[in-house]
């Protein structure tokens, strides 16, 4: 027997229209320190209309890549919502990457069209070379485009909405072709493509916006500092267009000052950021005791907050930070750390710091080193492996990726635990797992401990060659202004928190620890650093 229900596909469009029509009064927000002002939802809409409109003008056609290269703004908000809904596929880049890894990134997708922000005009030129299939640039805003290949034209963003009017016929698209196209950072071999259904963004978009998700509503006000250019900024900017809440456009000030200002000047009640943002936010309002004292909805990704982090947050904010586990591949929320419901006020950051109960739809398991799937009691060790509508089963342009997939299961390379529950602890990537002496150590967990010390801002830990046990970690550190310690001191501080034999005997102070282009710990260059002698290390104590 079959349904009486409608067979309707599921669109990015039905996202724009319902933002459109229904919260029509909702606000967009410039930050200040780019002028200022907003577009109300209804304006968005009609901006996104005519930029379809443009494109079409263009040439642009089902299927092809509309790429932008640009901040967190308004007028990224309009391309998020156009070239899906028109059927082009919208391609962020990622503005952080080396223009070697940019330049691939662009052909490899093979974009069409890209769209960049005058402040971004240089990192353009940088990558002219490798424009080998793009024929239309718009700029946004002034400035002058750099020298680009003959068969590129250059189009200015106010003069092609200027000549389209209001009204776009959006198309019924096949709710499985690509909506979204997002590349991994690239941290072992090229970046690879990730390309996201029309269907598996409308999931996310409703998966995230449960109750036991971000339930965003039209009394938030949402702040995504994290970048629209990484994983669709976790699906912020759709979900908060869905509910109806004012969205507030960091722009390019992603400093610790200029988001304190935003943030005293919007009083946004949801913010999203990577764990090294939040921190620099929690030494910022030592001084300021109102300072997030609006904020409901704490976002956390990108990598584990540490325990002291998020004790401190919510002792002098009373804000609990949720931390959300997923990657790029899962378009990127697999979980979210919202304590259950009884939870004892003392007892929710045992929660928080736990990488959180898998979101529905997605299913987990756990597969041990000798193949065979793991049991949910929160002890048994093994890779974290996912499947689910919103999860990829396939690389772009890429055949050649088995080792990435397990029978059908995306295979994570997180190293992990599953409590009762559904619960996902992710003890370490596989590949920064310290073996020494044959017994792991989790460096996301000696990583904790160090960072609980109150003098210590940043703290990462690598493995290196050890001609007794093989491996040991070394520990590179970043103290606040104006503190001293010594290796000792940290020793002593460790003794109790972690095992005994975990303790690092080689340690490191740096001004701050080197970051991907995403905001995480940038490991293998922690590790290219003690590897070409331009660190240097301090002893802190005999051999474990």
């Amino acid at each position: 027997m079959k349904s009486t229900m409608m067979d309707q596909e599921l669109q990015v469009s039905d996202l724009l229209r319902h933002g459109q029509q229904v919260h029509a009064n909702s606000r967009v927000v410039r930050c200040s320190q780019d002028g200022g002002g907003h577009w109300s939802f209804a304006e968005t809409g009609e901006r996104a209309e005519k930029l379809a409109a443009a494109l079409t003008r263009l040439g642009v056609g089902r299927g092809d890549r509309v790429a932008t290269l640009c901040w967190n703004t308004l007028e990224h908000l309009a391309a998020y919502l156009a070239v899906p809904s028109m059927g082009a596929v919208l391609h962020t880049l990622n503005l952080r990457l080396h223009p070697d890894q940019l330049g691939y990134i662009i052909e490899h997708a093979e974009d069409r069209v890209l769209l960049v922000e005058s402040t971004l005009l240089d990192l353009l030129g940088s990558v002219r070379e490798r424009l080998g299939t793009v024929r239309h640039v718009v700029i946004i805003g002034d400035g002058e485009a750099p020298d680009l290949p003959g068969h590129t034209t250059v189009n200015r963003w106010e003069e092609l909405l200027a000549a389209e009017g209001p009204g776009f016929v959006w198309p019924t698209v096949d709710e499985r072709s690509a909506a979204a196209l997002c590349y991994t950072t690239g941290t072992t071999g090229d970046p690879k493509g990730v390309a996201y259904s029309h269907r598996s963004v409308v999931l996310h978009t409703l998966g995230i916006s449960t109750g036991n998700g971000s339930a965003m509503s039209d009394r938030d006000r949402v702040l995504p500092i994290v970048p629209m250019f990484h994983a669709n900024a976790w699906g912020w900017p759709y979900a908060a267009w869905l509910a109806g809440s004012d969205l507030i456009m960091s722009g390019r000030h992603l400093g610790i000052p200029d988001l304190a200002r935003i943030i005293n000047e919007e009083r946004p009640t949801a913010v999203a950021a990577v764990p090294t943002l939040w921190s620099g936010l929690l030494h910022h309002g030592e001084h300021h005791p109102l300072f997030l004292s609006g904020v409901r909805l704490a976002g956390c990704g990108g990598s584990s907050p540490a325990r002291a982090l998020v004790e401190e947050i919510k002792e002098q904010y009373g804000v609990q930070l949720l931390q959300g586990w997923g990657m790029t591949e899962t378009s990127p929320l697999a979980s979210w750390s919202a304590p259950p419901r009884d939870t004892a006020p003392d007892e929710d950051v045992g929660w928080l710091v736990k990488s959180g109960r898998v979101m529905p739809l997605v299913q987990v398991r756990v597969m041990g080193m000798d193949g065979t799937e793991q049991p949910w009691d929160g002890k048994s060790a093994g890779e974290l492996q996912l499947r689910g509508p919103w999860v990829t089963g396939s690389y772009l342009h890429t055949e050649n990726t088995p080792d990435r997939f397990d029978d059908g299961w995306l295979r994570t390379g997180d190293l992990g635990t599953i409590e009762p529950g559904g619960w996902i602890v992710v003890r370490d990537r596989l590949k920064d797992g310290i073996k020494s002496g044959g017994e792991w150590i989790s460096t996301v967990e000696l990583e904790n401990a160090i960072a609980a010390h109150p003098a210590v801002i940043e703290a990462t830990v690598v493995g290196v060659p050890d001609p007794k046990w093989d491996e040991r970690p070394l520990a590179c550190v970043a103290l606040a202004e104006g503190a001293a310690l010594t290796p000792a001191d940290l020793r002593e501080f460790l003794e109790g928190r972690v095992a005994h034999w975990w303790i690092p005997e080689r340690w490191t102070f740096l001004e701050a620890v080197p970051k991907t282009s995403v905001g995480k710990y940038d490991k293998r260059a922690v590790r290219q650093m003690y590897r070409d002698g331009e660190m240097h290390v301090e002893s802190g104590g005999a051999d474990a």
